[in-house]
């Protein structure tokens, strides 16, 4: 590809130019709905554990994205703790690790900021739901 062509990345004349327009500034909160997503999509865990302000906030029928996320954002580099709920029955360290995989990845390419850690601190085991035939109690 040369100069001009479309799909081109001069990384230093691009460089350049953002510096010239102005600066851009990633909000900690997008990370961590970022974040937040990119770890329920992992096979495995059961959902993001956060509290009682998590469970007001769907209470009032807002979902909180970010529930369950810390994030620190610093101009070129984040760090991000995760507090998940995984299903039973699941190897927890190969979960974890995909967790910790699937934020970075996610995080990286959608900021450009570099994720120096991942910590998934896993909170809780979700059980499958059986529905149990209740027999009446009178005939």
């Amino acid at each position: 590809m040369q100069p001009g062509d479309l799909g081109y990345y001069d990384d230093a004349r691009s460089h350049e130019a953002h510096e010239n327009l102005g600066s851009i500034k990633i909000a900690s909160e997008v990370v961590g709905v970022i974040a937040g997503l990119a770890a329920t999509e992992v096979e495995g865990i059961a959902g993001m554990s956060g509290g009682i302000t998590g469970g007001i906030a769907e209470l009032l029928g807002r979902r909180n994205l970010s529930k369950g996320v810390k994030v620190e954002v610093g101009e070129k580099e984040a760090a991000v703790d995760l507090f998940v709920v995984v299903n039973y029955g699941v190897r927890i360290p190969d979960v974890a690790w995909k967790v910790q995989q699937n934020v970075k990845r996610a995080i990286e390419s959608m900021t450009g900021r570099e994720v120096v850690e991942v910590n998934v601190h896993v909170q809780g085991v979700s059980f499958p739901h059986e529905e149990k035939q209740e027999t009446p109690r009178v005939r």
